[in-house]
């Protein structure tokens, strides 16, 4: 296959940042773009902007991919449509790739508003999950909307992508992706494989990776010195058996996700037409079962990434990571940093979770938080990628603490990292940290100050199940925090405490709405804070996930457990650290007692003028809408 067979746009275009003086587009090409920017007010041939592509920067990833994160500034029109086009040399972007318009568009139209009224919130988009996927189901609702009623963001919160849990057809076709885009390999230290090349060529490379993983000895605990977990991966994933591994992997697993194009030219069914057959190894029967499932899912996602590319086209995108961007468990405990840290293999593999979450997602929220120094290392490794240059790079990311981000609307969107400036158990290595520490938690409530409302965006839940913490309390104290996924605000004394104190402040917004997800089913909650006739009004919506749902009927019972025992009135409240707080949770209106819905959807949040929700609700894959109505009015 030649160059000129891959498409000139291989992905995006993304909107990402807009404002008033800047306009951020992310988007993948064959070769560097060269050519100009245009914005239109909508339906006049008049131009508002333009701009010279080639001064854009760009970073050559491979021999045949080249990322552009087009930042634009100037004096752009608020509050009404626009139309933009991006004139190449190959032609128009609307004319090369014509599925990106709506009907009746004959250039991509956009709305650069400074609110934040109308917000498409979620996250969790698993490619082989056998739900169906949510964000198409939103493209075709945006399709049908007039611009005024546009939302005006979607924001994602977390596990863009699965790079621990990747589906086997997947996997082969990134293999087929990193010779067709000519990305580079890379060498490895202290690991069972020189190289990616010997990956590549490894028995293992597919359903068997679990074993090429790196493995850790020492997690803190007695009985682990007494019996070495010899055969225990670092990484905690129950499915890693197709655990990314290299930078190129993780790239292309992007490209995979967000756009259908290189899906086009890779053969899907290769395992098949091979017999099961894989670098000289046959794949067991169980195996080639679990392919046969994956990939009948995986068609249907393949499907549908038409619509979510043409919705990311229109709708400003913004994006944060959470654990399975990077791996299960990211930053989980103390323990688990010890043994990924100072493993040189499993240090490696994080930071190329980091590299691609920067380079396909982090940079476009926020592009000011990039000083040149971190834009000088990025492009000393993609220049000249070698283990120096790459591991220097990684080096730099590890302590870098600017992921989180401000949206500058009204409400404002306070969006917060919670995976790498984590709050460190010092009484065990096992024990769950904290998801913000002391600065950051501080550096947060300077966010809030002076601000009657606001929106905050938090990877898990501030606010989450009871009763599903107190499972996950009880699997801690037994030294298994990894199994449960024990990660909830309230699960660290030092955060949960410095948490709950700024909410209780007196200068807390007085309308505070969270938006999260991550636990793969959706609700709603109100809070007011007990014992003061002066409280602001709290809002916990959890949507999650885009295309994935939580075990039946073991949520069943969890949702029951809960209404049981944490009821407003109940005496347990006081033995949990938010007594001090009274929740009420919202009844979604469907049939049933049911409070947590169990649904793959994207959630929808509508504010008032004062930023009270006017409505919450969610938009599930298959188009129904489901309301999270005031309590009392069911």
């Amino acid at each position: 296959m030649t160059s000129q067979t891959i498409p000139f746009l291989i992905a995006g275009p993304i909107l990402r940042k807009t404002t008033s003086n800047q306009l951020v587009f992310w988007l993948v090409t064959r070769e560097p773009i060269q050519g100009a920017f245009k914005l239109y007010r909508h339906q006049q041939q008049q131009e508002v902007f333009s701009a010279d592509l080639s001064q854009c920067e760009s970073i050559q990833v491979g021999e045949h991919a080249v990322v552009t994160l087009a930042h634009f500034e100037g004096d752009f029109p608020l509050n009404q449509p626009l139309e933009y086009e991006f004139e190449t040399q190959h032609g128009a972007i609307s004319t090369l790739s014509p599925e990106l318009l709506y009907e009746n568009e004959k250039r991509l139209t956009i709305v650069i508003s400074d609110k934040a009224d109308y917000v498409l919130h979620g996250s969790c988009r698993n490619p082989h999950h056998s739900s169906a996927d949510a964000l198409v189901a939103a493209d075709k609702k945006v399709a049908q909307l007039p611009f005024e009623k546009r939302p005006d963001l979607l924001m994602m919160s977390g596990d863009q992508i699965y790079a621990d849990h990747v589906a086997g057809p997947t996997l082969d076709a990134i293999d087929q992706v990193i010779d067709l885009l000519g990305l580079a390999g890379e060498s490895f230290q202290d690991a069972p494989i020189a190289n990616s090349d010997e990956l590549r060529a490894h028995p293992d490379y597919i359903y068997g990776r679990d074993k090429i993983l790196p493995h850790y000895v020492d997690d803190g605990r007695l009985i682990t010195k007494i019996i070495p977990k010899w055969n225990v991966p670092i990484f905690s994933s129950k499915e890693c058996e197709n655990h990314l591994i290299t930078f190129a992997e993780f790239f292309a697993m992007y490209l995979l996700t967000w756009s259908p194009v290189l899906w086009k030219l890779v053969n899907s069914s290769r395992l098949l037409d091979q017999g099961f057959e894989f670098n000289g190894k046959q794949i067991e029967p169980n195996w080639q079962q679990v392919w046969r499932e994956e990939k009948h899912n995986l068609d249907g996602f393949i499907q549908g990434l038409p619509n979510s590319q043409r919705l990311s086209a229109h709708i400003p995108t913004y994006m944060i990571f959470d654990d399975h961007d990077v791996t299960d468990d990211w930053n989980l405990t103390i323990g688990w940093e010890k043994a990924a840290y100072t493993n040189l293999f499993s240090k490696r593999i994080i930071g190329n979770g980091l590299i691609s979450y920067w380079l396909c997602q982090g940079w476009g929220n926020e592009p000011e938080n990039f000083n040149d120094e971190f834009l000088e290392l990025a492009r000393a490794y993609f220049s000249q990628p070698n283990s120096e240059t790459q591991d220097e790079f990684i080096q730099y990311l590890y302590s870098f603490e600017r992921w989180h981000y401000t949206i500058h609307t009204s409400p404002k969107v306070v969006v917060l990292d919670t995976r790498t400036r984590r709050w460190r158990s010092e009484s065990r290595m096992n024990k769950p940290s904290g998801l913000m520490d002391w600065e950051a938690l501080i550096e947060f409530q300077q966010e809030l100050m002076h601000q009657d409302k606001v929106i905050v965006v938090s990877a898990a839940p501030i606010f989450g199940v009871k009763f599903i913490e107190t499972l996950q309390r009880a699997m801690t104290s037994l030294g298994h925090p990894l199994v449960v996924d024990a990660e909830n605000w309230m699960a660290h004394p030092g955060s949960a405490n410095t948490l709950l104190s700024i909410f209780t402040h007196t200068k807390t917004p007085t309308n505070f709405v969270i938006l999260s997800g991550d636990v793969h089913y959706s609700f709603a909650y109100d809070i007011k804070l007990r014992f003061r006739k002066s409280s602001p009004n709290i809002y916990q919506i959890t949507c999650s996930g885009f295309k994935n749902g939580f075990p039946e009927p073991l949520l069943a019972f969890c949702d029951h457990a809960d209404r049981l025992l944490y009821s407003p009135r109940s005496p347990l409240n006081f033995f949990t650290k938010r007594k001090r707080l009274k929740i009420k949770k919202r009844d979604p209106n469907t049939p049933g007692t049911r409070r947590l819905v169990n649904t793959s959807a994207i959630g929808e949040l509508k504010l008032d003028s004062q930023g009270k929700p006017q409505r919450i609700s969610i938009l599930t894959a298959d188009g129904q809408e489901i309301d999270f109505p005031p309590i009392n009015e069911k």
